[in-house]
């Protein structure tokens, strides 16, 4: 049960985010041609994407180098201080430099704009005040101004870095769409983790083959397919024809569905094919394992055949076969 403590703490967190909120909001109306400009330079960049910002607004540039990063648009961060004793040997005329600085004059990144601007390199800046000294310095400025900060003695960056942060994750993923960056690309640079093993495990490095693989010909009697599922415990059986071809699966649904008719069930001699589930979902090796899953639970289903582009069985992909790679 809350107290009144509680609920001051409630309100006081209620009102952080409604702040926020509202300075994001105010975003869209800056979303115009200086937007634009800034996207152009970047999406035109032949070399790295160069951001650069002190204190809070220094993180924050630190996540929007890396979103870039790992989102198609190669970008690093420097700090402001370290350009000054050296690191502007990092730059080279191909670049383009993001600036952040709330306040337009923090006199670190005043210090290294002059040199930046003479090397000929194109500079964004992302301000509160179009004005300022370094807005003046820059190619193109974005208003990232905010009415008020989340801090209740308008002293701790807060929602001005969230506006930072947002405007920053509106250039990465505009620049992503327009460079077409796909998932491919994406899991190329994010190989780590589950994230990595959902980009990039396929369904050739899970399914069951070769022996482990429950197959059986058309012409295998009932009973013998009854064997053949409880001996692989994967649930069911890939019927092949003559050819090698698949032709059907055997389900623990097939069997129960025998159990009903039991004049079907108790003929010993009938072949599988009579009660196998015909042209049943496939997949091949190539596509990922989260496409499976999708399709496992799209049509309620725990396995899939694996199949060739001759519709030849190569494999099969169980749901618990996912679920143990942990991609889920």
């Amino acid at each position: 049960m809350t107290n009144k403590n509680d609920h001051k703490i409630i309100d006081m967190a209620l009102a952080v985010i409604h702040t926020e909120e509202k300075a994001i909001a105010a975003l869209k109306s800056r979303i115009s041609d200086d937007f634009i400009k800034a996207h152009k330079l970047l999406l035109n960049c032949k070399g790295r994407i160069i951001v650069t910002g002190i204190g809070k607004s220094g993180h924050i540039g630190n996540k929007i180098a890396s979103t870039l990063a790992s989102t198609g648009s190669p970008s690093i961060f420097i700090h402001p201080a370290e350009a000054a004793h050296g690191d502007l040997g990092m730059i080279t005329k191909d670049d383009v430099m993001i600036v952040l600085s709330y306040s337009g004059e923090t006199a670190e990144i005043l210090s290294i704009v002059s040199i930046i601007k003479l090397l000929g390199i194109p500079i964004i800046s992302m301000t509160g005040n179009p004005h300022s000294s370094i807005a003046q310095f820059a190619n193109v400025n974005l208003d990232i101004h905010v009415e008020q900060e989340a801090c209740p003695l308008q002293l701790a960056p807060t929602s001005s870095t969230t506006a930072t942060l947002a405007m920053g994750d509106a250039l990465a993923i505009t620049l992503l769409s327009a460079k077409g960056f796909t998932q491919d690309d994406f899991a190329r640079s994010h190989p780590g983790g589950t994230l990595g093993k959902k980009l990039l495990s396929r369904v050739s490095s899970l399914m069951h083959c070769g022996d482990t693989m429950p197959i059986i010909h058309e012409n295998t009697p009932f009973v013998d397919a009854l064997k053949e599922i409880s001996r692989k415990r994967l649930g069911l059986a890939i019927i092949i024809n003559d050819n090698g071809t698949l032709v059907g699966v055997f389900t623990d649904g097939d069997i129960r569905r025998s159990i009903e008719h039991s004049d079907l069930f108790n003929d010993k001699t009938m072949a599988v094919s009579q009660i196998m589930t015909k042209n049943p979902r496939t997949i091949t090796a190539d596509i990922l394992a989260t496409e499976a899953l999708n399709i496992m639970e799209q049509f309620k289903i725990t396995a899939l055949p694996v199949v060739d582009h001759q519709l030849k069985p190569v494999g099969l992909l169980h749901m618990h076969d996912i679920l143990k790679a942990g991609i889920l």
